[in-house]
């Protein structure tokens, strides 16, 4: 099972406390740090510009600036976004700008792309907020302009949602172009979400890993349609990694758990987040499957690779604070159940 780390942006208010000044030294010594654990196989962040539960004054920074800034301070880490909107930017430029990363990155980067959801940044930044069903359109749109970016190093597509006459893409990604041996047809595609109609035939089509809802019976359905649909386009299932995202909250014994529980409860307080929202928002973590100590941890997570879910991406809500949940997920969690990913010669050094 391969594992990735949400780094702390703000979004999720995990930022809230900290000196500005300090936000990208917290966020870079925790990447520095998975980093060199080769356990570790990627390193993760949000695509927001507003904060949840709440939109608030409280800090959120840009991914794909962040997807720069980490690509130069780590050097073997794999680098993604959960996920990033295709509305909020043009898909052809879209495609430049994550092709440069992954010139800076030598090769690490991983797109994630899904249609957004988050209705009060989508008003206030200007781009309207329109229906699923088109959404969804543009999404595919856009998927298919990087591919044709990235492959052919230009692309042509008169759609309804996007028009590009000869974009180009130069210099193309490093994956499937440069690196040698690579069997990546440019950089790797995450499609995000489990819309069963639309979205999950669109990773049928050209996703190389999906991403939705990691809890057991939910994940086992969401696998079995986009099966159907990989049968309908003639798409080898298998060919397409699984992947969930997890709140982990991990103690030793009940009572750390619960601490860690009332410390969120507490954080979200004291930045003005209404008390019917964070009791919801505690409820519903409660119930999440990496709750637990780090052996339950380790059954649970057995018990979801054997639904097929081989790729975990773990956020931990207090590692801006206390790094203490995930220094023991490192210590027994991954050591269990990681596929270690080696570090490589960087060619610069």
């Amino acid at each position: 099972m391969k594992f990735g780390l949400f780094i702390p942006q703000g979004w999720r208010m995990d930022l809230a406390g900290v000196d500005p000044a300090q936000h990208w030294g917290v966020m870079a010594g925790l990447a520095r740090r998975a980093d060199e654990n080769e356990n570790w196989s990627s390193l993760w962040v949000y695509d927001h510009f507003h904060t949840v539960p709440v939109a608030s004054q409280e800090a959120t920074h840009e991914a794909w600036s962040l997807m720069a800034a980490l690509g130069a301070a780590t050097g073997r880490i794999r680098l993604g976004q959960m996920c990033t909107c295709m509305a909020y930017r043009n898909p052809a430029y879209l495609a430049k700008v994550a092709a440069t990363v992954d010139i800076i990155s030598e090769g690490r980067v991983e797109m994630g792309i899904g249609a957004g959801w988050y209705e009060h940044e989508w008003r206030a930044y200007g781009y309207g907020f329109p229906g699923a069903g088109d959404r969804i359109g543009a999404l595919r749109e856009g998927v298919e302009i990087f591919r044709q970016m990235w492959t052919t190093g230009q692309a042509t597509l008169d759609g309804r949602y996007f028009q590009v006459d000869g974009a180009r893409c130069a210099p193309q990604p490093l994956q499937g172009t440069s690196v040698p041996g690579s069997a990546i047809s440019g950089i790797p595609m995450w499609i995000a979400g489990g819309g069963e109609k639309k979205t999950l035939r669109i990773a049928a089509e050209y996703a190389d890993y999906t991403n939705f809802d990691g809890t057991p019976e939910t994940f086992a359905h969401k696998s079995e349609v986009l099966r159907g649909h990989c049968a309908d386009v003639g798409r080898d299932f298998d060919s397409i990694t699984r992947s969930a995202n997890y709140n982990v909250f991990i103690g030793g014994d009940q009572r750390e758990i619960d601490d860690r529980f009332d410390w969120m409860r507490e954080h979200y307080l004291s930045v003005g987040v209404p008390q019917d929202k964070v009791d919801r928002q505690i409820e519903g973590l409660r119930r999440g499957p990496l709750v637990g100590t780090p052996e339950q941890i380790v059954e649970k997570l057995r018990d979801l690779k054997r639904l097929g879910m081989t790729y975990a991406i773990i956020y931990f809500a207090e590692i801006a604070y206390d790094t203490s949940g995930l220094e023991a997920f490192e210590q027994v969690v991954l050591p269990e159940l990681a596929d270690p990913h080696p570090h490589p010669h960087r060619r610069w050094l």
